[in-house]
C-alpha cells in the first residue's frame, strides 16, 4: 500500500499541518476520492476547494487564529470539510454530542467560546433559548440558522494564509461528563500529528479506505479520520452505526482500515449476514474506548481477514498501550505494550512509582499529550504527575499491572473499584467470569452500598437471544467460581446495558438502578 509520507527513514518527518497536505494530495491526485458519506462524496480537489471556501469565510465573518468554532451535526461530508477548513484558518474546534442534556450543551459551547456554532436537525432540542448563542450555519436542510450555502464564501475563495505551529490548540474534545461537568480536553496540533505519526505502520496509504460509524465529535473517530486522509486515503462515513448497512458498505467499498467500539465488533460478530459478505479487503481494524473482551478478540481475529489492532489509552492523551492481536494471539487478555516513544508507569495511592508487576495506577508520557483542561487548571493539575526528574504525565484512573514480558493487564477504573469489608474488589474479574457463562451475552458490575460491608458488588446481565436465564441461579454459578469476598450480592437481567454514543458502558446509570430498585 503506497504512503504519501516516508515513514521508513530514520528520522520522523517534520511537522506538517494536516490541512497542508490535504492541499498536496489534492495537487497531486485531485480526483483521487476523499470522503463519502450516504448522499454525497468529494474527491481530494473538491475537498480542498471547499476547505479553502470554508477558510474564507471564517476570516471574512472575523475570525483569526486561535478563535473557535463548534459542530454539533451527523457525520458528513460537510461536517468534516467545516472541521479541515476551521483549521486551515487556525480556528480551533470545538466538536459537541448531541445526546447530552440541553444544560451541559450550554456549558460547553459557553466553555469552548464558540464563535459560530454548525448544526444540522439533531442539534435543534439541544439550543433551547437562542439568547447567547453564537451564530448558527444550517448544514442540514431541516437544521436552524442560515444555510451552509448561503453562509459560504463564492467559489474560487481561497483564505490568506496561516502559519500554523505544532504547538497550537487544534481541538476541543469534551468528556462525556457521566462522573460530573464535561471537561474540554485542548489538543494540540502536535498531539495530533503524532496520531498521524502513528498510522505509518497501519497500512495507510492512497489506497487505504478508512470505514467509519462512530461519531465525529469523539477522539475514538479522528485518531482514524485524520490519519486517514493524512496519508492520502478516503473516509466512508455512517451517519449512525446499522450492522447490516456496516457490512454492506465494506464489502461495497473494498475498506481497508476500520475504527470499531467493542460493543459494534460484538454485534457484528453476532450476526448472521456476517459471513455472507465479501471482507477480504481489510487489511487493518482498531478497537478502543471500552474494555475489548479476550474471547471477542479471538473470534475477530479467526473470522474477519486482516489485523486487529487494540489501543489503550485517553482523550486526554500520555501513553497509549497497544496490542497487535494478531501478533500476540497469547496476550488476548491485556491491552498489549507502550507505543513506541510512550513511556507508561504504575503508582500507589501516595504517587510514588511501584515496580513492574505491583498493582497500581497507570500515568503516561508521549508527544500526544493534552495542552491541559479548557478554564480548569486545577482539574489539570490533578490529572498530571510528574516523575523525580520532572517529567510530565496524565493519570489515567485506571488501575493496572505489567506482567514479565511488557505487557498490560488492565484491571479496573480506580473510581470502580469495590472496597467491600476493606478489600479491593475488581469489578472486571467478576464481569470476566459471568461472561464465561453460556447464557450470558454481556454482563457489568459496580459496587452498591452495603450496611454491612460499606460496598458490595451487583451486577447486571444482558442474556443471549432467545435464552431465558433465572437470577439467582446465575448469582450462586458465578458465586461458587468466585472468591469469598468477591461474591455478588445482587444480580439483575436486564434487556440491555446503558452506553455512551461510544460504547462505554455507563455504570453511573446502573447504580442509580439499583438505587431506584
Amino acid at each position: 500500500m503506497s504512503k504519501p509520507i516516508e515513514a521508513a527513514s530514520a528520522t520522523a518527518p517534520e511537522f506538517r499541518p494536516i490541512a497542508d497536505l490535504i492541499k498536496e494530495h489534492a495537487r497531486e491526485a485531485p480526483d483521487r476520492m476523499a470522503i463519502v458519506d450516504s448522499k454525497t462524496s468529494l474527491d481530494y480537489g473538491g475537498l480542498n476547494a471547499l476547505i479553502d471556501r470554508i477558510a474564507a469565510t471564517l476570516q471574512r465573518g472575523g475570525l483569526k487564529a486561535g478563535d473557535s468554532i463548534s459542530i454539533c451535526a451527523a457525520n458528513s461530508a460537510s461536517y468534516a470539510a467545516i472541521f479541515l477548513g476551521a483549521l486551515r484558518a487556525g480556528v480551533v474546534v470545538a466538536p459537541l454530542a448531541a445526546s447530552v442534556t440541553p444544560a451541559s450543551f450550554r456549558a460547553m459551547l459557553d466553555d469552548a467560546e464558540a464563535k459560530l456554532l454548525f448544526v444540522d436537525e439533531t442539534a435543534a432540542a439541544m439550543l433551547g433559548s437562542p439568547e447567547h448563542l453564537p451564530e448558527l450555519v444550517s448544514i442540514g436542510v431541516l437544521g436552524p440558522g442560515v444555510p451552509f450555502e448561503s453562509w459560504l464564501a463564492p467559489a474560487g475563495s481561497t483564505p490568506s494564509p496561516v502559519a500554523v505551529s505544532p504547538e497550537m490548540p487544534f481541538n476541543i474534545i469534551y468528556s462525556s461528563g457521566t462522573t460530573g461537568t464535561p471537561k474540554g480536553i485542548v489538543q494540540s496540533h502536535a498531539m495530533r500529528w503524532a496520531h498521524v505519526m502513528r498510522g505509518a505502520d497501519s497500512g495507510y496509504g492512497s489506497q487505504a479506505v478508512t470505514l467509519l460509524a462512530t461519531p465525529l465529535y469523539s477522539n475514538t473517530t479522528l485518531v482514524s479520520f485524520f490519519p486517514t486522509l493524512a496519508w492520502g486515503g478516503c473516509v466512508v462515513l455512517m451517519e449512525k452505526f446499522n450492522v447490516d448497512r456496516y457490512l454492506d458498505l465494506a464489502q461495497h467499498h473494498r475498506v481497508t482500515h476500520t475504527m470499531l467500539v467493542p460493543v459494534q465488533y460484538q454485534r457484528l460478530m453476532a450476526s448472521p449476514n456476517f459471513g455472507r459478505h465479501d471482507l477480504s479487503s481489510f487489511h487493518m481494524k482498531f478497537c478502543t474506548s471500552a474494555p475489548f473482551a479476550a474471547a471477542l478478540k479471538a473470534d475477530v481475529l479467526a473470522r474477519w481477514p486482516g489485523g486487529l489492532i487494540e489501543y489503550y489509552g485517553m482523550t486526554e492523551g500520555g501513553g497509549t498501550c497497544i496490542l497487535a492481536v494478531h501478533e500476540h494471539p497469547g496476550k488476548l487478555h491485556t491491552v498489549g505494550q507502550p507505543g513506541e516513544g510512550h513511556d507508561i508507569r504504575v503508582i500507589d495511592e501516595e504517587g510514588r512509582e511501584l515496580p513492574r508487576g505491583s498493582i497500581g495506577e497507570i500515568v503516561g508520557s508521549s508527544p500526544a499529550m493534552m495542552t491541559g483542561y479548557k478554564h480548569q487548571p486545577q482539574k489539570t493539575a490533578e490529572a498530571e504527575w510528574f516523575d523525580s526528574s520532572g517529567k510530565r504525565f496524565i493519570r489515567t484512573g485506571d488501575v493496572g499491572r505489567f506482567d514479565e514480558d511488557g505487557f498490560m493487564t488492565l484491571l479496573d477504573r480506580r473510581k470502580d473499584m469495590i472496597i467491600s469489608g476493606g478489600f479491593n474488589i475488581y469489578p472486571s474479574d467478576l464481569e470476566v467470569v459471568l461472561r464465561e457463562h453460556p447464557s450470558v451475552a454481556e454482563a457489568a458490575v459496580a459496587g452498591v452500598a452495603s450496611e454491612l460491608w460499606g460496598e458490595t458488588p451487583a451486577a447486571w446481565v444482558v442474556a443471549r437471544s432467545g435464552i431465558s436465564v433465572d437470577a439467582d441461579e446465575l448469582r450462586n454459578w458465578a458465586n461458587e467460581r468466585l472468591g469469598k469476598t468477591q461474591r455478588i450480592s445482587y444480580l439483575t437481567i436486564i434487556d440491555e446495558l446503558p452506553r455512551s454514543a461510544i460504547g462505554k458502558i455507563l455504570k453511573t446509570e446502573l447504580r442509580k438502578s439499583a438505587r431506584l430498585a
